[in-house]
């Protein structure tokens, strides 16, 4: 069975391991965007640290649930998102203003929405998490 999206996978099986729990979750993607995105959650203090188990298939990734997590998921299709468009996914993605972040993809790297604003750069959605 082939998966499709690495990253959707590995926010689901982190909200799963938080639904009943755990804390940590081993999960065997690995890939650029996700340990980014990672970067993003445990900048936020949604998550622990994560770390990188070598082995001889591309590595697998060990992360550490604190349990701050209520849901977490990713956003499909990549919306394309101006700077004057956010509050309109907030509303969509978010339960609550102020109340969780969007990560997003720009041309400076990932960051969170609130971050973007402040910039003044609009790019894709990724993840949302609160």
């Amino acid at each position: 069975m082939t998966l499709n999206d690495p990253l959707a996978n590995v926010l689901s099986h982190i909200m799963n391991y938080e639904k009943t729990g755990k804390k940590e979750v081993l999960t065997r993607y690995n890939s650029g965007i996700i340990r980014r995105v990672l970067d993003v959650l445990n900048e936020n203090l949604f998550i622990g640290k994560y770390e990188v188990i070598k082995d001889n298939r591309g590595g697998k990734l060990k992360i550490h649930l604190i349990g701050k997590i209520n849901k977490i998921g990713a956003i499909k299709p990549r919306f394309d998102v101006n700077v004057d468009n956010f509050e309109k996914y907030e509303q969509r993605y978010l339960p609550a203003k102020d109340f969780g972040i969007i990560i997003v993809t720009t041309s400076k790297g990932i960051m969170t929405h609130k971050e973007a604003k402040e910039k003044h750069l609009g790019g894709k959605l990724v993840a949302y998490c609160y």
